[in-house]
């Protein structure tokens, strides 16, 4: 996108400014030596006491002493076209044969670069002189940045004058092009300035033009020969030439770039912070775009104070466009991941502790932590049996009614769903988020299964006209248990191991020989918190894999009708 502006030209006024920034940093220059400025300005009037323009012969005499003091090249920017007196006129071309070679403005061209400066091309010739345009393209705000090869067909002035000064022709090419930036020596008054009225009375020492390209030309105010210049203010424009001629001696110091140059620029920085996102992550990425930025706007101001000027505004542009588009694209996929996990996870545990979850941990990760907390494991008894002979539809319809029932109570009471064995459920109070209360929790969920979510089940079924009853049995343990998330990155599951988990599960395969349809250990007991008035202990019992027995507990309302022996 910024590439497309680039190439179109969009942001050129701003980039311009740029440059007046540059040229306010890097501050004045010395003082320009081959060049000179004779202006008619408020003292020459307060002195002479004329009006303008003057008479010829004042810029004869002018022209007379500038030679006669060893200028190297006079340039007289204003412009001789209409006849006056013939013998004021014949003083004025009588001077310029004499002191050739000799500049003169020209503003007003016609077909063919040809104009009417002292009558014509031939008498021109017949002098020595050249005519050059005196006229600059302004810029947005009527700001003077760079000097024309030509206009209108004709050379610019300052160029014709530097190319008298050299002895040669230039060419386009070492302008870099149409037009080159004028490297100003600083603001207006820089270049040494002497009034026309001193240089006419002979007050001016011979050695201040010696050797020198002088500039003659109106910069009172009242002239309005003024012009915006780069360095802020206003410049008069037979200083604004000096400063071009002065570039045009030193080779035309200041070069912009190709448009390659700059395009390659653009996607350079296009591309630094993408590929530091990828690298370093999106926060460190945006800590590299203000360094880069930084250091490549000082690059630019470093690179301009050698001479060459470097686009900043649209390569900038790229580096804050790409930054604010890595930023917003990886928001949005860090909040599609965000959502994908929380759907996920929201099978598994309430919402609220999904949000806890996400807000502690930053989503899913690989990895565990050793938590205190209580297991149930489920199981439906004689389900294989009941799944005989019927469709394969029917046996999973039933099962998800099933479950569904089970998964809600154990997600209303702020457990999570760690897996589901076949028909059974294993899961888990007191992680991923803690709960003081975890037992609590636990036993109030195994007692609203057995005794209103299994009958309603049950209901279910005989309303579907079913001929069945399903029974369960639920076992629950507490203690210390590794939690987290095994697997990939690409695949994740949450769960818990540990040797209270075995006991849990072993717990439950009791039930079916206990009487009981739930059994609760000893450790989850000691860690309710509010003890029901209800429960049973039924002693000691063997567990598969222990060497020792495990002290059971369950609730007086679930015994059965016939307990065993």
């Amino acid at each position: 996108m910024v590439l497309v502006l680039f190439f179109a030209g969009v942001g050129r006024g701003l980039e311009r400014s740029t440059v007046d920034a540059r040229f306010a940093l890097r501050g004045t220059q010395p003082v320009p030596r081959d060049v000179a400025v004779v202006a008619v300005d408020p003292t020459t009037f307060s002195e002479l006491h004329l009006q303008w323009p003057f008479r010829r012969s004042l810029d004869a005499r002018v022209i007379d002493r500038l030679h006669a003091a060893g200028a190297k090249v006079i340039v007289f920017d204003v412009q001789f076209t209409e006849p006056t007196v013939p013998s004021e006129d014949n003083k004025l071309i009588e001077a310029i044969a004499n002191a050739r070679p000799m500049t003169l403005a020209a503003t007003e061209v016609g077909p063919g670069g040809s104009t009417d400066v002292l009558g014509g091309a031939a008498v021109l010739r017949s002098v020595g002189a050249r005519a050059g345009n005196a006229n600059f393209v302004t810029d947005d705000g009527g700001t003077i940045r760079r000097v024309p090869y030509e206009l209108d067909g004709l050379k610019s002035l300052s160029i014709v004058a530097a190319e008298q000064a050299l002895g040669r022709a230039i060419s386009p090419s070492e302008l870099g092009g149409s037009s080159a930036w004028i490297d100003f020596a600083g603001p207006a008054g820089r270049v040494p300035t002497y009034s026309f009225s001193r240089v006419l009375a002979g007050k001016v020492s011979p050695a201040a033009f010696r050797g020198r390209v002088v500039v003659v030309g109106a910069t009172a105010p009242t002239l309005q020969d003024i012009h915006g210049v780069p360095l802020g203010g206003v410049m008069p424009g037979p200083e604004i030439q000096a400063n071009a001629i002065e570039t045009a001696l030193r080779g035309f110091p200041l070069q912009g770039t190709s448009l390659w140059v700059g395009a390659l620029l653009i996607v350079a920085l296009a591309l630094l912070v993408p590929l530091a996102a990828l690298r370093v992550g999106p926060v460190a990425a945006v800590s590299v775009a203000v360094v880069a930025g930084l250091a490549y706007a000082a690059t630019c101001q470093l690179a301009f104070s050698a001479g060459t000027v470097l686009p900043l505004v649209h390569p900038l542009i790229a580096l804050g466009g790409s930054t604010v588009l890595v930023v917003a694209v990886l928001a949005l996929l860090a909040a599609f991941e965000r959502q994908r996990v929380r759907d996920a996870f929201a099978r598994f545990v309430p919402e609220a502790v999904v949000d806890q979850v996400l807000a502690r941990a930053d989503g899913l990760r690989l990895g565990g932590e050793q938590v205190t907390a209580t297991l149930m494991f489920t199981d439906l008894r004689g389900f294989t049996t009941f799944s005989e002979g019927r469709p394969a539809a029917e046996v999973i319809e039933i099962l998800n009614h099933y479950l569904e029932e089970m998964v809600n109570a154990i997600l209303e009471h702020g457990g999570t769903i760690v897996s589901f064995l076949g028909d059974g459920i294993m899961a888990l109070f007191g992680a991923p988020i803690p709960q003081d209360d975890h037992a609590d929790r636990a036993l109030a969920t195994g007692r609203q299964m057995l005794l209103d979510r299994l009958p309603a089940v049950n209901a279910w079924l005989a309303e579907h006209g079913h001929q069945a009853e399903l029974k369960m049995g639920i076992g629950l343990n507490s203690g210390l248990v590794v939690t987290g998330n095994v697997g990939s990155e690409q695949r994740l599951e949450y769960t818990a191991i540990g040797d209270a988990v075995n006991t849990a599960s072993r717990i439950e395969s009791l039930t079916k020989t206990a009487g009981y349809p739930l059994l609760l250990s000893e450790e989850t007991r000691l860690h309710l918190l509010d003890l029901p008035s209800g429960l049973v202990e039924l002693g000691e019992l063997p567990i598969r894999g222990r060497t020792s027995g495990v002290r059971l507990w369950s609730l007086g309302e679930l015994a059965p009708a016939n307990p065993p022996v």
